[in-house]
């Protein structure tokens, strides 16, 4: 049992290298010399913060916040969780980030040239805040595959992106989260670089059967663990296919 309040060093053995040549990006872009830490100034570690007043009524709901002329087309789920620190106790009022492809596996932006059609109610992205026990929960459907330009044929599995802001601006976590039972995670690239098999699990969202959801909608459960012996594995933005 860790002792409450204290402070629990992240375990760096179980982040992926800046550069790993299963995927083949960090090769050319990845450092290859040891980062410099800078000491934060005070208004980078304190604000600016994020309040309730800064985030809409469909900021959440990824179904209907882009929406034109009906709803997104696709697997409709529910991605819900906790914000926990390393001592397991609710981070509140954090703001957390979301954004993925849509259930044909393309991303709504120029650059996205796959041949998956562009769904015209589907935005792709929302955010909320976490509530007083660092509870989180968004709506939207389940994001297809896609093919990535890596080895002969990589396919990325069904993934959401995620960031988590700490208390002051510059404090963000980045990562992805997969699927409980897709066969395509143990051949991604990305996940794995991650060598450690356990800190790999711990981005994978589990099934949750006893949600209560409407009968036309299937719910995942990923908790995300800031820091400690559980903690989430965060990846660098270079990360971000």
């Amino acid at each position: 049992m860790i002792p409450d309040g204290e402070f629990i060093q992240r375990d760096r053995g179980q982040h992926p290298p800046a550069v790993t040549p299963i995927y083949k990006t960090s090769v050319f872009r990845g450092p290859t010399r040891p980062l410099w830490s800078l000491q934060n100034s005070l208004s980078e570690v304190t604000g600016p913060v994020f309040g309730q007043g800064d985030l809409g009524p469909l900021d959440n709901d990824l179904l209907r916040n882009y929406a034109k002329d009906g709803e997104a087309i696709g697997e409709r789920i529910i991605v819900h969780g906790r914000v926990l620190d390393g001592n397991a106790r609710p981070v509140a009022g954090t703001l957390v980030e979301f954004w993925q492809a849509n259930a044909s596996g393309r991303y709504r932006h120029r650059n996205d040239t796959y041949l998956g059609a562009i769904d015209p109610n589907f935005g792709g992205c929302g955010r909320c805040l976490t509530d007083a026990e660092g509870r989180y929960f968004f709506r939207t459907v389940k994001p297809g595959p896609y093919p990535f330009r890596n080895r002969v044929n990589d396919w990325r599995p069904a993934h959401i992106h995620f960031s988590v802001f700490g208390s002051g601006f510059a404090q963000r976590l980045i990562t992805q989260m997969y699927f409980e039972g897709d066969p395509l995670i143990r051949h991604d690239a990305i996940i794995n670089t991650i060598p450690d098999a356990a800190a790999r699990e711990r981005l994978v969202a589990r099934l949750d059967l006893d949600a209560s959801v409407p009968l036309d909608t299937l719910a995942y459960r990923w908790d995300i663990v800031l820091r400690g012996t559980r903690s989430t594995l965060f990846e660098n933005k270079l990360q971000g296919n």
